[in-house]
């Protein structure tokens, strides 16, 4: 599937701090990408110039494979990092209004508002304003707004804020229609677990680098295969002590606790050899592949 909002060696520089460097970035068509990294590491800076709020130092911004627009931007749904909503206006007034600011007919826009503060368990609090609101719910308001007019792609910087649980599976399912409609979404957050459930895609920085991407399962294979093994303590002469793994050939002994213990396959056919011996010293408990979650592919490609 052809990448649809990409970014090719984006730099930007204040003064002599570098805050990008060289950063590449893919978002397609149809597909969630998650965009991730300590506070610090670029990823508001780079949406920013996404959307033309700022300049590059260097590097460029394509949409359809060509340089994009002002006009390409207008049809974008944006959340900045900075919430920019009217805190003193009624929140379907200020949502019509942004609706009718992009293009859309009274009407069209009335429309999309209703059926977006019905998704959103906001249609009771249509007219109040949206200061009189919880933070979560202006939260919520937010998210509307980027999705009012119908966007060809959306760009959100930490949508997820602040969001209890039930109005996490209600956003998660209004950017789940999104992506079926072929809308390509990005958007940053330190939450993995949320990253790791929604997205197709990751993107890491660190340090204004991109330093790692691809999709959850490539991430999580980088470091090799891995397997966890368990056995009988009680079974064996020594009592289960898994330490013996260490003089294995083709074994990366990542954690041993006794008989418990979870090693790296360097050479193909070494977690075989591991499975014989455990079993000529007594029964064996476990023994199945590992699978690191998002969070620890993370601590280890920004060290």
């Amino acid at each position: 599937m052809q990448a649809v909002l990409q970014a090719r060696g984006l730099t930007r520089r204040f003064g002599d701090a570098t805050v990008l460097d060289g950063v590449d970035l893919d978002v397609r068509a149809g597909r969630m990408t998650g965009f991730v990294g300590a506070n610090g590491a670029g990823k508001t800076t780079t949406m920013r110039i996404l959307l033309g709020v700022l300049a590059p130092s260097a590097g460029e911004v394509l949409w359809d494979g060509r340089p994009m627009t002002a006009a390409d931007r207008r049809d974008v749904g944006y959340m900045p990092e900075e919430r920019g909503l009217y805190p003193k206006q009624r929140v379907a007034e200020q949502l019509v209004h942004l609706g009718r600011l992009h293009g859309m007919a009274a009407a069209a826009a009335r429309t999309s508002v209703e059926q977006l503060l019905g998704r959103l368990d906001l249609a009771g609090r249509a007219d109040d304003k949206l200061e009189s609101l919880s933070l979560g719910n202006q939260q919520r308001v937010q998210v509307a707004a980027a999705l009012v007019h119908g966007p060809t792609a959306l760009v959100l910087d930490e949508p997820f804020s602040g969001l209890d649980p039930l109005a996490v599976d209600a956003m998660a399912g209004l950017l789940r229609e999104e992506v079926a409609r072929g809308v390509p979404v990005l958007f940053s957050s330190h939450q993995l677990d949320l990253v790791e459930r929604l997205c197709d895609d990751v993107v890491v920085l660190a340090q204004g680098r991109r330093v790692a991407a691809g999709t959850v399962a490539e991430l999580r294979a980088r470091g090799g295969e891995r397997v966890r093994l368990e056995v009988d303590p009680g079974s064996s002469a020594d009592g289960g002590d898994l330490g013996w793994l260490r003089a294995v050939p083709g074994v990366r002994v990542l954690d041993v606790d006794g008989p418990r213990a979870l090693f790296g396959v360097d050479e193909p056919g070494a977690e075989q050899h591991v499975l014989a011996e455990a079993l000529r010293r007594g029964p064996v408990r476990a023994f199945a592949p590992d699978v690191p979650p998002l969070s620890e592919v993370f601590r280890e490609v920004v060290r």
